[in-house]
Parts: C-alpha cells; structure tokens; sequence
C-alpha cells in the first residue's frame, strides 16, 4: 500500500489539533479603559498554548520526516499510526488544565495538571517508540537505503530519552511543581533539538544519494 494517504490524512490531523489548540483564546470581561491588565492576567492561557504549539509542531516535524523515507505501508503501520495519532490529540486537554491551574494557582490543582500533561507526553513518546521499532523491522517498506537504515538505528533511542525525562518531571513535580514544569519544558526542546539532528541527517542522506 502506498504511503501517501497515510501521511494526507496524519497532516490533516495535526492540522486541526493545533486549529483547537487556540480556541481556548476568547475576549476576558473587563472595564473600559483596562483591557490591557485583563489580557495580561490571561497570560497562563498563552503559556500553555505556545507551549502545546512548539510540542506539537516538533512531533509534527518529526512524523512529516519521518515517513517521507517510507516507500509502502501496511496494516499494522496504519494502525500503530492511528495510536501515534490518538496519543498527540490527548494533548489538548492537559493543556487546558495546565492554564486553568496556572490561572488560579493553587498547588495541588498545580501539579495535578502537570502530572497529567507529563504522563500524556509519555504515552506520546512510547507510541513514537514503538512506530520506530515496527518500521526498523520491516525494512520492506522503506526505500532501502543503507544511509537510510543508519537514521533509524541513530534516531531509536530519542523516543526512549523523552519518556525518561517525563518520567523525571513527574517525580520532581510531586516535590515542586515549578521544577517539574521546567524539566517538561526541556523534554519538549529536547524534541526540537532531536528533529534538527533527525532533519540534519536527511539532508546528508540526500546528498549521499
């Protein structure tokens, strides 16, 4: 079966999450004359949003490049695709409760969304680790290329670091919320920094060819 289909409606997807992404924006009640501090006291809804954004665009890149070295699909990649999938569009909820959290700024309620957005980004990340095992199994459906088999033999281990640092978050955010927001922080720039190693690695494949 023919990739192309697959990757349409992946893009399609990811397309409409980051669409809903945004729709947690709306007009605050305020007084004539001081819409700038109501805005301003939105700023967690923002926080969350850029935050959700920058995850989800760097799991988009990476799926986008990711496929493009796939030649045919398969049954189980389309259904391990749909997991993958499924597993980005939980992504929207924690968001949510992360800027309501932040909003009112209670502790508990806190490290409860926090936890909850770490563990979703977990699952994520064991989805993606599970897609890059199927795929280095079958080397049937890709183009066959040996610089192509070193990417993903150089690329299988990411997924597994980024579940370690979530992992990591959510102990530290049972001690320290704050601290454990920041360790997530870094696992989602974790992500970029791995798809611009992912993305640098293709362009020399492509060279090479």
């Amino acid at each position: 079966m023919r990739i192309d289909r697959l990757e349409a409606f992946s893009d399609g997807v990811y397309a409409i999450l980051i669409t809903i992404l945004v729709l947690e924006f709306s007009v605050p009640e305020y007084q004539v004359g001081h819409l700038m501090e109501r805005v301003l006291t939105q700023w967690p809804i923002m926080f969350a949003y850029v935050i959700s954004f920058v995850y989800v665009g760097a799991i988009w890149l990476f799926h986008h490049d990711f496929f493009q070295t796939l030649k045919y699909t398969s049954m189980e990649l389309n259904v391990i695709n749909l997991v993958v999938l499924f597993s980005v569009t939980l992504i929207d909820y924690p968001t949510a409760l992360v800027a309501q959290a932040l909003m009112e700024r209670n502790v508990k309620d806190m490290r409860f969304s926090f936890i909850y957005y770490e563990l979703i980004a977990m699952f994520i990340s064991v989805t993606f680790a599970v897609l890059y095992s199927y795929v280095r199994k079958h080397p049937e459906l890709t183009h066959r290329n040996d610089h192509q088999q070193k990417i993903y033999a150089d690329i299988k281990m990411d997924p597994l670091i980024s579940v370690s640092i979530y992992g990591v978050a959510v102990i530290i955010t049972i001690f320290s919320p704050w601290w454990g927001l920041l360790v997530l922080v870094l696992g989602i720039i974790y992500h970029f920094i791995a798809y611009i190693r992912l993305g640098s690695r293709m362009q020399k494949t492509i060279r090479l060819e």
